[in-house]
């Protein structure tokens, strides 16, 4: 399923337009911090798909019913502009466990690309809900390959993708590639460059969360 949180109103859509303002863009702690609040507010929302139980819970003055959650995901997210929505994650998940993957685009000499992917560090993922977050889903060919080496290790019991901004051929191949994973994003464009960069979305995530790569 696609869960698009521009369709309702709520304040996610603040953090992504402060995201996409060129003139916010230039403080680049602002823009790691609306980052990381988007993440918290998507690990929320996909809270309430979990599983709880029922927990009775002593208070200084008795004893008070809760519900509380019987399962910690696994946080993955693709290094490195990924790693603001994954502290936001981490905030709500706060037990949770987390994997990292190293993937970039490497150019080739006619101006085309591949992903080319390089390192995975990940806890036991057998059983277990994934969470895998990326800001910007364009091509959705980052996303996809990540996410089959994450769980090509394991059985897993849920995937959710999440993004701030994803392009509609984005979600398109993610759909065709993992038609099981939930798919959470802040916005969906329409177009994306030559050079396959999402407009209008908001540019470079990584450069403008730690500055530009050499």
């Amino acid at each position: 399923m696609i869960f698009d949180l521009s369709q309702t109103n709520s304040i996610a859509n603040t953090y992504v337009a402060e995201l996409r303002d060129e003139r916010i863009q230039k403080d680049s702690m602002r823009f790691r911090h609306n980052l990381k609040r988007l993440g918290a507010y998507f690990a929320l929302e996909i809270s309430k798909t979990l599983t709880y139980q029922d927990c009775a819970t002593q208070t200084p003055l008795g004893v008070a019913n809760s519900r509380v959650l019987t399962e910690q995901p696994v946080l993955a997210t693709i290094l490195r502009a990924g790693l603001p929505m994954q502290e936001g994650l981490l905030d709500i998940f706060d037990q949770a466990q987390c994997a990292f993957i190293t993937a970039y685009r490497k150019t080739k000499k006619n101006g085309d690309f591949v992903i080319q992917m390089e390192h995975i560090s990940a806890p036991d993922l057998e059983g277990k809900t994934v969470i895998l977050a990326d800001p910007m889903l364009a091509t959705g060919m980052s996303m996809v390959l990540c996410a089959k080496a994450l769980i090509g290790t394991a059985k897993i019991k849920k995937l959710h993708l999440v993004a701030a901004i994803a392009s509609t051929e984005g979600i398109r191949h993610v759909k065709a590639n993992l038609p099981k994973a939930d798919l959470w994003v802040g916005a969906i464009d329409e177009e994306m460059t030559s050079k396959s960069y999402i407009v209008p979305g908001l540019g470079d995530a990584g450069d403008l969360a730690f500055g530009e790569k050499r």
